[in-house]
């Protein structure tokens, strides 16, 4: 009898460990840990230099799978060095869009980065060049709307649908008191209604559409006063871009975890 006792008991033992270890690979799974799931899929446009490589590097070295794109790989050295696949994109032409999402066509991408931008410096309203301002909204507003609206198949089909668009604090109206940066200013406060609106579409499917203001960052944008690396910079969105619910829809963030005013 006493035999037959150690040996349920035993088997009590066992059939509880089995489903501890079974709730902590679920939770493992839930929290997207790599080793219990396929690995993500992250799309970055303009991630042929400063910070759209930088994300390119971590989310590689963070297990993602990525793709990063250009609008000429031939001279994407440092992208291709990565071991990422790498996408011909000008987010301005149409054409390359179409080919682009032609190319990924059934490909679940689980978070789409809308990175690709310029940055022209004008001080004055005299100052403004027409065809550059318009070039700016082409490359920084509808860019985005574009490369976004391609990609919705393969985003509707990832785990995570999550959009992030590179904005800047300059895009931000409330906090606009010293003027200046005509152009930059009005292509990033655009693209943040344009994000936001998609999160108001978007978010009864589960997406989570945001938009990520990097700081001053040390790049061909930012200068090399700049008070931030590219690494310090994409480390502090990555991070906020990995705690994000789908509560945070629609919302508007700085690299350092606070929320900016729109």
């Amino acid at each position: 009898m006493q035999f037959k006792s150690m040996t349920y008991a035993h088997r009590v033992l066992t059939l509880v460990a089995a489903i501890a270890v079974s709730l902590g690979l679920q939770s493992e799974a839930r929290a997207g840990d790599s080793t219990a799931t396929e690995p993500h899929t992250v799309l970055i446009t303009g991630a042929n230099r400063g910070l759209g490589l930088e994300f390119a590097r971590q989310y590689k070295e963070a297990g993602w799978q990525v793709i990063g794109t250009a609008r000429n790989p031939d001279t994407a050295q440092e992208l291709a060095a990565l071991d990422v696949r790498v996408v011909q994109l000008d987010v301005a032409d149409q054409a390359s869009v179409d080919r682009m999402a032609a190319e990924l066509a059934g490909r679940p991408i689980d978070l789409l980065i809308n990175n690709a931008g310029i940055f022209p410096r004008v001080g004055k309203i005299d100052e403004i060049d027409f065809d550059d301002y318009s070039r700016t909204l082409a490359v920084n507003t509808i860019g985005p709307v574009r490369v976004t609206r391609a990609l919705l198949p393969n985003l509707r089909e990832g785990k995570l649908k999550m959009i992030a668009g590179l904005s800047s604090n300059l895009g931000s109206i409330a906090e606009n008191e010293r003027g200046n940066f005509y152009g930059y200013r009005e292509s990033k406060a655009a693209l943040n209604m344009f994000t936001k609106t998609l999160a108001a579409e978007l978010g009864s499917e589960g997406f989570i559409c945001v938009v990520l203001t990097p700081g001053w960052v040390q790049t061909d944008m930012g200068g090399p006063n700049a008070t931030l690396t590219p690494a310090e910079s994409i480390a502090g969105m990555k991070a906020v871009l990995d705690r994000l619910t789908p509560a945070d829809n629609g919302t508007f963030w700085s690299y350092n975890g606070s929320q900016m005013p729109w």
